[in-house]
């Protein structure tokens, strides 16, 4: 029993999270920086090496969304589909019928590009 309690996910969990808190320690003690000097832009925002004064940029994604929810469907209908058991008539109808509504999604989301 005690080696089932030492694998436990919590137990594995502490393990874990306490040796990187020591290793991340012990890295920083080996950091490239002068000791006690804090870097002058280090609370600056930061845009590709510029400064700037006003934060004036608002990327669109009107054309990443569309493209994310194509990726997202059929990346969840390509995991549904290859795991269906074939074993019986109804889990492969069952995935027909799924393969059908996300084509059905597809043809609903590109319609207007």
């Amino acid at each position: 029993m005690s080696q089932a309690l030492l694998l436990s996910p919590p137990v594995v969990f502490t393990a874990i999270l306490f040796a990187l808190i020591i290793f991340s320690w012990f890295a920083s003690r080996y950091a490239f920086r002068a000791k006690g000097a804090s870097a002058s832009g280090a609370k600056k925002a930061y845009a590709c090496g510029e400064d700037f004064k006003d934060h004036l940029i608002q990327p669109d994604y009107s054309q990443f969304f569309p493209f994310a929810f194509f990726f997202t469907i059929l990346h969840v209908v390509a995991l549904v589909v290859a795991t269906v058991p074939t074993e019986s008539i109804g889990t492969l109808a069952m995935a027909l019928v799924y393969i059908v509504g996300a084509i059905t999604g597809l043809i609903i989301l590109l319609r207007n590009y």
